[in-house]
């Protein structure tokens, strides 16, 4: 444990942060005096004019977390004002360690009263250590050995209080009821950052757990399965559940041996039969930082010690090899050329990030550890010196990375600190930026990017070196001859050897690029470059999965090319741009066809700003209208917008493909591009249809989109819902043009002009398929509905369902005057005080109804399942409607499903049912929106590309299918339960 000697807050001479903004130094500064009124020690802080006032006072504005534990137990803040930090944190953890005991030998304590014990410490040490962190008198190193200690701490005694009980119940025989883990047999194991003593801020906690049936505790080894899994369970509920104490820590326990099909807890010797037998090259990774934390520590140690073998080898085969090839392609996919952007950027799994860090230690660590014990330790800067020292790489390499990691494990803690939740993604709004960057002590956001930018690029630049070094699978590529008409054996073997199945089919579709045979390799030069390139070009290919399937959707590509020159220049020089290419062809068939198809849309990949900006409306708005200005006529407008939208669609799409912008980030994304399309267009069709029907007098036109367009989800293959609501002067009778037309039928045509002109299929593709059934009446009604008469049915006509669907309801472009009214009958309808048993039993039946009627084809189909996002979308709508009936106010219509469900959960749900929506619906987003992006129609694993596999693992953060399966299904049960629960309550 690093010591922090006798500091004391008092002690720092220097404030190195400074609030965000005035309001919140306001706020901060009221909290602070109304401690005091009941505090002498903080009311002598108050009236002083010292460093420590002023840092409480900063650390309180710019972190709500903070400010609202100190105002709710100003007990933490006199302690430390009195105790020195090192005291003040060991007495804490000393009192986690303890909190299992009862006072009465033998008599375990309640489940909820150690709950309390732990939660009170948690928060006080949370509090003391982000003090002490934004102080400067802890560095990052301290930081992250005193959580983890804690963590250690609160661990030990939940399994001590588990252990004691099930002695006292009479289903184990402890040997010494006093010390419970003494002996027992049972082994917990610290994974990830906390068996390095690297846990970060708000961090999760990732436990293995074996037991030892001989070690002779278990009265009935029949029973060890059902009795493991019952004691597991209140470990994670005593650890993870929100009470009116807060949390201890969220805690997974999936990287077990195969945690689809086992249980909770399983035997050491079935443990280690797995992974000799089984066990993956990711786990092998995973058991790097394994330590033993809990438990049986002295069996936790000799367990790591079998396993040694397993993760160190002492000789590395072709398998493994390959597959760290396999694990760097994959943290490489979000790799590209260009900027990147510090607005949304993950700071662990981001380019450049920590992860980068993490497996540019660990990759070395598999490969040569076994052979060098040195190179075995579980710290990644520790080990940095220790590869340096064996000169796996160089002093400035490791000096490097080692400040890079500590600078970016400072800006994941204060990212963390602000509200206590596990983020890892730096704030996109520039007033939440401005707050980390004060957190850090940067003096503005500009200086903070700066540096950031900096630090990522360093990360980014030693990691590529690492696997620039790395020999090859093969000394030389090997024999590449594509002349003549017959295959070369040679050749034949070299493309096998690469990992192409079919080497002779491969052989004909090189020929024909040779030939000359496309468009695209007519010339002689772009021939020259392709020729240069191919060696290259195969490789990359080659380390695909499915190999074949991707050069045919390359081949395909090449073959719609107008020229190649550029495009081959351009993949010879940057490698990324190639790894992103064979990315899409291995994965994304659909953008794989979309390229093939309009070869236009791969101009925008060229740029080398691509990656720096997140698409945002101001992102784009300015892209739009200028590639849009240039136009004469009404149809070379909607041609533009067609060739521009598909363009921005398969851009946003890379983003999300390469990881650059996350799932929840690329539906506001397609949202945007979408209402801008949709604005344009319904510019152009305004002034059309008035070209030849003149004005209508008084008229105003206002476009609501409806469903996911409404509430900022939109997909890369989503329709859009609209409705088109209008108004007119009721004294006109028809328009002023040449061809004067009445009123409905003015505003139908000008509707019907809106739908073709989104949806009819032209040679430059189709804009949106438009759904217009959510209108009042559905089908039956008419396509284009007056202000009033929307009112009128909405306040007196509307079903239930349609009142769901209106919570998601958003004005996206048209008349400002008609848009604010539209907006004004959203909000009047929604405060209504509804009959909640009437609410309940049509979302009940309307849930049954879909139940039948679309039923679900498998797992994977994330909408339907039972507990999918159709169960997520009902309990925030549903929410949305009960919300007046209830004291509360819902959510603006068009509010994001995400945010209605943190904003009416934090009232109307139980605190654990809330984070376990908003954590399923953030996965089922990530994933869905992955298979969106790359395939038409349902994910099958069986049938999907391995490449497009391989994404959706990545889109979940889980190491391969059988885990992001077993999570689903874990999900989607909880989930089922919160709507019923929330439906009942």
């Amino acid at each position: 444990m690093v010591d922090a000697t006798e500091r004391r807050l008092s002690d720092i001479e220097v404030v190195p942060i400074r609030p965000a903004s005035q309001a919140d130094a306001k706020v901060a500064l009221s909290v602070l005096k109304d401690m005091a009124k009941g505090s002498e020690p903080i009311a002598r802080l108050l009236a002083s004019d010292t460093p420590l006032k002023h840092l409480i006072l900063a650390a309180f504005a710019l972190s709500p977390f903070l400010r609202d534990t100190a105002a709710s137990s100003p007990a933490i803040v006199e302690a430390l004002l009195s105790e020195s930090l090192s005291g003040f944190l060991r007495s804490r953890i000393d009192a986690a360690r303890l909190a299992w005991q009862s006072g009465v030998a033998g008599k375990a304590l309640p489940d909820t009263e150690i709950m309390a014990r732990l939660r009170r410490a948690r928060r006080e040490v949370a509090f003391a250590v982000a003090l002490a962190d934004l102080s400067r008198l802890f560095d990052g190193r301290e930081t992250t050995s005193w959580l983890s200690e804690f963590a250690g701490a609160a661990v030990s005694a939940t399994i001590d209080h588990l252990l004691l009980g099930a002695h006292e119940s009479g289903k184990f025989v402890l040997p010494d009821d006093s010390a419970p883990s003494v002996g027992s047999g049972v082994v917990v194991l610290g994974m990830g950052k906390l068996g390095a003593c690297e846990l970060n801020y708000s961090s999760d906690i990732d436990l293995v757990i074996f037991y030892d049936p001989q070690s002779g505790i278990l009265v009935s080894r029949d029973e060890a399965t059902e009795v493991f899994a019952r004691l597991l369970r209140r470990l994670i509920r005593i650890l993870q559940e929100r009470t009116g104490d807060g949390y201890v820590f969220r805690t997974d326990l999936r990287l077990r041996p195969d945690p689809g099909s086992t249980p909770l807890a399983i035997p050491v010797e079935a443990a280690m039969l797995y992974y000799e037998s089984r066990g993956q090259n990711w786990e092998r990774a995973a058991f790097i930082k394994a330590r033993p934390i809990a438990g049986d520590l002295p069996a936790g140690e000799r367990f790591l010690k079998e396993l040694t073998p397993f993760v160190f080898r002492k000789y590395l085969d072709y398998a493994a090899i390959a597959d760290i090839h396999s694990i760097k392609r994959q943290i490489h996919a979000h790799k590209g050329h260009g900027e990147i952007a510090v607005k949304g950027h993950n700071v662990k799994l981001g380019r450049g990030g920590i992860r980068e860090i993490e497996f540019f230690v660990q990759t070395q660590q598999l490969i040569a550890g076994g052979r060098t014990p040195a190179l075995r330790l579980r710290e990644t800067e520790a080990m940095l010196h220790v590869l340096a020292e064996a000169g796996w790489i160089d002093r400035a390499t490791a000096h490097e990375l080692i400040a890079a990691y500590w600078f970016l494990r400072d800006v994941e803690h204060r990212i963390q600190m602000v509200h206590d939740e596990q983020t890892h993604l730096v704030p996109e709004r520039e007033a939440e930026l401005r707050r980390i960057a004060s957190m850090l002590g940067f003096e503005d956001t500009a200086s903070f990017s700066r540096e950031f930018s900096r630090v990522l690029r360093t990360v980014e630049r030693r990691y590529a070196q690492l696997f620039e070094q790395e020999a090859r699978l093969s000394a030389e590529t090997g024999n590449l001859v594509f002349t003549g008409q017959q295959d070369d054996p040679d050749t034949l073997e070299t493309l096998k050897r690469l990992g192409f199945q079919r080497p002779s089919d491969i052989a004909r579709i090189i020929r024909t690029w040779h030939y000359g045979r496309y468009r695209a390799t007519q010339s002689v030069e772009a021939r020259e470059r392709l020729t240069e390139l191919t060696p290259e070009l195969l490789r990359v290919f080659g380390e695909s999965r499915r190999a074949d399937e991707a050069l045919l959707r390359f081949d395909q590509f090449l073959s719609g090319l107008p020229a190649g020159i550029q495009l081959f220049s351009l993949l010879g020089s940057n490698p990324g741009l190639l790894s992103l290419i064979v990315n899409i062809m291995s994965s994304a068939p659909r953008l794989a066809d979309i390229i093939a198809a309009r070869p236009h849309v791969f101009d925008g990949m060229l740029d080398p700003g691509l990656l720096a900006e997140l698409p945002t409306r101001d992102y784009l708005a300015p892209r739009i209208a200028s590639f849009v200005a240039g136009a004469h006529h009404y149809e070379e407008v909607l041609d533009r917008l067609r060739i521009i939208a598909a363009e921005q669609r398969f851009l946003i799409g890379i983003r999300l493909l390469t990881g650059t912008i996350s799932g929840l980030q690329a539906g506001r994304a397609f949202t945007d591009l979408a209402d801008l399309i949709i604005a344009a267009a319904l510019e152009a069709v305004l002034a059309e249809v008035r070209s030849a029907h003149g004005h209508f007098p008084g008229g105003r036109v206002a476009v609501v989109g409806m469903g996911k367009l409404g509430s900022h989800e939109l997909t890369a293959g989503s329709d859009v819902d609209l409705i088109l609501l209008y108004d007119y002067d009721g004294n006109a009778h028809q328009s002023e043009g040449a061809k004067p037309l009445d009123p409905t039928r003015y505003f139908t045509r000008l509707t019907q002009r809106l739908i073709a002109a989104l949806s009819a299929p032209t040679a430059e593709g189709v804009l949106y398929n438009v759904d217009l059934r959510l209108r009042p009446s559905g089908n039956k009604g008419p396509v284009a509905t007056r202000i009033t008469a929307f009112a009128k049915y909405q306040r007196e006509e509307a079903w239930t369902w349609e009142h769901l669907a209106l919570t998601r309801a958003r004005c996206i472009c048209g008349d400002k005057s008609l848009m604010g009214e539209a907006e004004a009958i959203f909000a009047e309808v929604l405060s209504q005080k509804r009959d909640i048993a009437k609410v309940r039993k049509d979302v009940d039946e309307m849930r049954d109804l879909i139940d039948k009627e679309k039923p679900p084809n498998d797992i994977w189909d994330f909408k339907l399942i039972p507990g999918g996002l159709v169960d997520i979308e009902f309990i925030a709508q549903y929410l949305a409607l009960v919300a007046p009936a209830k004291g509360e106010v819902p959510p603006p219509a068009g509010t994001h499903t995400m945010e209605a469900l943190k904003a009416l959960g934090a009232a109307l749900m139980d605190a654990n049912d809330r984070d376990m929506a908003v954590e399923a619906l953030a996965l089922f987003t990530e994933v869905s929106q992955i298979v969106r992006l790359c395939i038409d129609g349902d994910f099958d694993p069986k049938e999907a590309p391995a490449g497009l596999v391989d994404l959706v693992c990545r889109a979940g953060d889980y190491p391969d299918l059988k885990h992001l399966e077993a999570d689903i299904r874990r999900f989607s049960k909880a989930v089922r339960g919160i709507f019923q629960s929330v439906l009942a309550g």
